[in-house]
């Protein structure tokens, strides 16, 4: 499985591969059952250390997306179509209250930036 890594980023490089790896099992990318590589080999892949390795996987278990198998493996858990649609809504909110507080210091009204979006909405 292929993560990019900044060393740029604010973000720190465990929630970076959990970003990723959510967004790879939010897409389909990454199916239910599915087996991703051992903590150490996505540790060699990614050049970071086992334990920043073990801290996404571990973060992603506990927010149900990975399931750990000792002995056997990390595998991608079965997903509920509800949660994908809350996550897609939670990442939504975000970049909207981005876009607001972009808007507000660009001086637009909320009538301008509500005007945008519905030509945004019209032109897909």
């Amino acid at each position: 499985m292929k993560l990019i890594i900044s060393t740029v980023s604010r973000l720190p490089i465990y929630e970076q591969m959990e970003n990723q790896i959510r967004e790879k099992i939010l897409t389909g990318e990454l199916s239910s059952g599915e087996l991703l590589p051992s903590i150490r080999e996505m540790a060699k892949e990614c050049q970071v250390g086992v334990i920043t390795s073990k801290r996404a996987y571990d973060d992603l278990c506990a927010e149900g997306l990975l399931i750990s198998r000792p002995g056997k493996g990390v595998y991608v858990a079965e997903i509920d179509s509800s949660y994908i649609r809350s996550v897609r809504l939670s990442q939504m909110e975000d970049q909207m209250k981005d876009l607001v507080e972009f808007s507000k210091g660009a001086g637009l009204t909320k009538e301008e930036m509500e005007e945008a979006l519905a030509e945004c909405w019209k032109g897909e």
